[in-house]
């Protein structure tokens, strides 16, 4: 099940492998991602999507912004920890120590950020929850990384029916710690995203260790290209398929988007036996934790990050200028989110329309432009870097 060992490349970066240049693509991926979270958040986003209503459209970002910056941890943990050969020992011991230190952290941040008491069910908690599981599994081949999701995809939506009681008398703080964003669900994104970037789907591989600066030439990036719209079209191909299935077996009922809860499964009073089973494993509710849920939302955000390598990744200095504004948002994911939430926070009123989801947007992207422009790495992410370079990389 694990990559065998290999000596440390002499080009590490920080004592991290590197094989590679770095995949703009994924921080414009993640850009999206932040952004649509926002949408849901302060947007007044429908609760669901009907496609013969143009205004409902909106609600596409419920479920799959989360899902997709969930699968673009695993995806970074991937690409940080060695893309698709991950170092043996005793260096793989210090790149698990330094996820963990950052897991921590990023559990501490989400912590602090649920303490502003705002109406935002906060993802954090469980973002660095899923950094700690990713530990023992960095050295896994991305085969048995997907064995792994499609695993966790089939017990999601049991492991969430079953902590369910558990929440029973949990207000707006418990919740928020495993049952809106259900760790089993999540981890499946996230074993999803460790897989691709393992499978080197992304950006061009390097075939020996000292080969990373030739794979930004133009034969490298038309071989990267080829996966890259494999990845993009095998995402919407699972993605198509497991909603023609959820639609066809369990369609939404009525009443869900007011009587069900994120991350619970929901099957209305009076269904039948097969009724119930059916909502509760194939149902493509946002937010349902079925295996429908999980494997499409999956497979779309596969899509969408396959995409924007495709558009952004290798093709020039225009392209590179005109994607800048994604790209510093992206870049700084843990900083944007978390000057969101304290932006909402600090105002008087909750703000709920399309035009305080612009404004959001117009200032996380000028504030993302300004600070990577004059200052670098993310204040947030500064943050955690000095805390994982308290575990010194050898070679």
């Amino acid at each position: 099940m694990t990559t065998p060992a290999r000596p440390v490349p002499p080009d590490a970066v920080r004592g991290v492998p590197a094989s590679g240049p770095r995949l703009q693509g994924v921080d414009v991926a993640r850009a999206l991602a932040l952004l649509g979270m926002i949408a849901t958040h302060v947007a007044d986003v429908p609760e669901a999507v009907d496609w013969s209503d143009p205004s409902t459209w909106a609600a596409v970002a419920h479920g799959r912004s989360s899902s997709l910056f969930a699968v673009l941890a695993g995806v970074s943990i991937g690409l940080t920890s060695g893309r698709t050969q991950p170092p043996g020992p005793p260096l793989i011991g210090h790149v698990r120590a330094r996820l963990a230190i950052r897991a921590l952290a990023v559990v501490g941040i989400g912590l602090l950020l649920m303490a502003l008491d705002t109406p935002v069910y906060v993802i954090l908690p469980t973002y660095g929850a899923l950094f700690l599981l990713a530990v023992p599994v960095l050295r896994v081949r991305a085969r048995w990384l997907l064995v792994l999701a499609g695993a966790c995809a089939v017990a999601s939506p049991v492991v969430a029916l079953a902590v369910a009681p558990l929440y029973a008398d949990a207000g707006m703080w418990e919740v928020q710690l495993g049952l809106v964003y259900p760790v089993v669900t999540f981890l499946a994104y996230v074993l999803v995203g460790l897989a691709v970037a393992r499978a080197g789907g992304l950006g061009p591989r390097c075939r020996f260790p000292g080969d990373a600066p030739a794979a930004s030439g133009p034969t490298r990036w038309g071989e990267a290209r080829i996966t890259q719209a494999a990845l993009l079209a095998s995402g919407t191909l699972v993605a198509v398929g497991a909603y023609v299935v959820g639609n066809a077996l369990a369609p939404v009922p009525a009443d869900a988007a007011w009587l069900s809860f994120p991350g619970v499964p929901y099957a209305p009073d009076g269904s039948t036996p097969a009724q119930a089973l059916a909502q509760e494993f194939l149902s493509p509710r946002d937010h349902s934790s079925s295996i429908v849920d999980v494997v499409g939302t999956a497979g779309v955000a596969v899509a969408v990050t396959a995409l924007c390598c495709l558009l952004v990744d290798g093709r020039g200095r225009t392209v590179r200028r005109v994607a800048f504004p994604l790209v510093a948002v992206g870049a700084m994911p843990l900083s944007v989110y978390a000057f969101h939430l304290v932006v909402i926070a600090l105002l008087p009123e909750y703000p709920q329309s399309a035009a305080a989801w612009g404004w959001f947007a117009i200032g996380s992207v000028l504030f993302a432009m300004t600070w990577r422009a004059f200052l670098g790495r993310g204040p947030l992410e500064r943050l955690l870097a000095r805390l994982t370079d308290l575990v010194p990389l050898t070679r």
